[in-house]
């Protein structure tokens, strides 16, 4: 669950090792008196009108940073959220996580935050956030139908929506039933050429996806891999793009809903055997939000069941809203969404593993794909 500690030395261990045992119990009073605690909120009341009318007294306005790899990603929300609530200004502004956390850190330590709310991928940061008192402890409505997998029982944080990175082809190109399911499907010599791969270096996503396959196949794989002469590139969509135009066949670093859109020659296929990348992307309201009510509204709006529905690609967070496609449930499946975020928390060994994979690609080559750049985004 996501209030799962995180695997760094507590106060109270750096105590024992300082102070000794006999000394560990007096110091861990004084530091509970130190910390001031918050106890958690309770579950939103007010109804998605009423947080509406409280975010419009407030000045109706709100920016939120949201993870992803292509410029306007969140376009359709935010004319999904103008329609749903009038009169309010939001803007959703992309960049790749790893950007948008440290653009936040570094807002926060000059005293301005831009943005209220934040979703993204980087999941050690709301932890680290959360032990900093960073966060605005909030539990939206239909709290109790968030799945407990992908929430912090204090309100911390909460997951909006569950992303699979497995197997995309483009049917015009492979016939589904010859599509590659398995990562050494990938070796095939009739794919040489004709595939697409997002540098794991460049996405932590990724990282973990090629670091199971190493666990699974040895670092051989990647040498056959490499083979295969395959096209590296920046960003998850942008590899699912390339596929989709038919400028390469197929690809394992990218995510599509499991139904086709009309006209969509791009197939999403769970591996036979390997297990498959998914995690909850993650959001939370800061406590130096510059609009409070309308983060509060948002959030509680993203986890309602009417949001849900209409924006589920793959599976939700909520226990009762099912998957598209006739899937079963995630467990069902051969993946662990927490995995990730345990991941995530270990950077020395992400940071190993991201000179690893440069050393047998190569660096990471290509602009930033959404174009996102500088600590504030909006003129203010």
């Amino acid at each position: 669950m996501f209030n799962e500690s995180p695997p760094t030395t507590d106060r109270r261990g750096l105590l024992k090792l300082a102070l000794g045992a006999p000394a560990l119990l007096a110091a861990g009073r004084v530091l509970a008196d130190a910390v001031p605690q918050r106890p958690a909120p309770q579950v939103e009341t007010r109804s998605l009108d009423e947080l509406h009318r409280a975010a419009m007294a407030e000045g109706g306005k709100l920016v939120v940073y949201a993870g992803g790899d292509i410029p306007n990603a969140s376009a359709g929300a935010e004319s999904a959220f103008k329609a749903r609530f009038p009169g309010m200004d939001i803007r959703i502004l992309t960049d790749l996580s790893k950007y948008h956390d440290a653009r936040i850190d570094l807002q926060l330590a000059r005293g301005r935050l831009e943005c209220s709310v934040a979703h993204l991928q980087t999941l050690h940061d709301f932890d680290r956030w959360k032990a900093d008192g960073q966060l605005l402890h909030y539990k939206p409505l239909d709290w109790g139908a968030i799945l407990p997998e992908f929430k912090d029982t204090d309100g911390a944080f909460i997951a909006i929506g569950v992303i699979a990175f497995s197997n995309i082809a483009n049917s015009n190109l492979i016939p589904e039933a010859e599509a590659p399911r398995d990562a050494p499907d990938y070796l095939d010599p009739k794919l040489r050429g004709r595939l697409v791969m997002t540098y794991p270096h460049d996405d932590d996503a990724v990282l973990f996806q090629f670091e199971r396959i190493v666990a699974a196949y040895g670092w051989e794989y990647m040498d056959k891999l490499m083979a295969q002469e395959v096209q590296w590139i920046r960003g998850t969509v942008p590899a699912r793009l390339v596929v989709g135009e038919g400028r390469k066949a197929a690809t394992f670093t990218a995510s599509v809903p499991f139904v086709p859109a009309a006209n969509s020659p791009l197939r999403f296929q769970l591996p036979r055997r390997d297990v498959f990348q998914s995690w909850g992307q993650t959001a939370a309201i800061f406590r130096e939000a510059p609009h409070k009510e309308a983060a509060r509204l948002y959030l509680s709006w993203l986890s309602s069941k009417e949001a849900t529905v209409s924006r589920t690609g793959q599976w939700s967070v909520r226990r009762d809203v099912a998957a598209p496609g006739g899937y079963g449930p995630l467990s069902n499946y051969n993946t662990d969404p927490r995995s990730f975020r345990r991941f995530m928390q270990d950077r020395a060994r992400i940071e190993r593993l991201k000179t690893q994979f440069e050393e047998i690609i190569g660096p990471a080559a290509g602009p930033n794909p959404t174009g996102s750049n500088g600590v504030y985004l909006l003129q203010r």
